[in-house]
């Protein structure tokens, strides 16, 4: 199993991000995908979930602003980030099962 991750940066808050998680070594169609975060010195969270149907939980803290989708031909992930805040700042992973890859650093600063 491989996961990358990327699409990560440097944002204002109010600004955008899409991230993109490359999957690859197992059926990506037939599991549900996620996308977890690590803000500085704590734990990680959930972000937010997508099963192998299309349908997706989200985080009370990210509802409304983030979205998640996958595209299933191209056995890949994405997390659309909107109206970010400075507490979105994180290092973002994509997971499947215990698998996760090696993540993607989101700062939101002005």
């Amino acid at each position: 199993v491989q996961l990358v991750e990327s699409g990560g940066g440097l944002v204002q808050p109010g600004g955008s991000l899409k991230l993109s998680c490359a999957a690859s070594g197992f059926t990506f169609r037939n599991y549900r995908m996620t996308w977890f975060r690590r803000p500085p010195g704590l734990a990680r969270e959930l972000v937010a979930h997508i099963s192998s149907t299309g349908e997706t939980t989200y985080a009370d803290a990210v509802k409304g602003r983030f979205t998640i989708t996958r595209d299933n031909d191209k056995n890949a992930l994405y997390l659309q980030m909107n109206n970010l805040e400075p507490s979105d700042t994180a290092r973002y992973y994509c997971s499947f099962g215990v698998h996760e890859g090696p993540g993607t650093q989101v700062t939101v600063s002005s």
